[in-house]
């Protein structure tokens, strides 16, 4: 979960615009995310296939946590922590 602001310490996600294992662009919108001031679009970093979400639509999630990856055809995601 990205910081969209000073303060914030979680992010919700409210709907996910990409499917786990779509091909994604970098700068493509992936999520839609509220805070407790505004709604944002969260981008791709980078070019790849969308996998390995870990956040459901209508979850809160602590910003700096894995919502997903985005990744190289073949690779696969990281197991999440036990």
């Amino acid at each position: 979960m990205p910081a969209l602001g000073l303060a914030q310490e979680t992010g919700k996600v409210l709907r996910w615009l990409k499917s786990e294992g779509e091909s994604v662009a970098k700068g493509e919108p992936l999520l839609e995310v509220e805070t407790d001031k505004v709604t944002v679009e969260v981008e791709a970093p980078a070019e790849g296939i969308l996998g390995g979400l870990r956040a459901r639509e209508g979850e809160d999630v602590p910003v700096g946590q894995a919502v997903a990856f985005v990744l190289a055809p073949g690779e696969s995601a990281p197991e999440p922590a036990a």
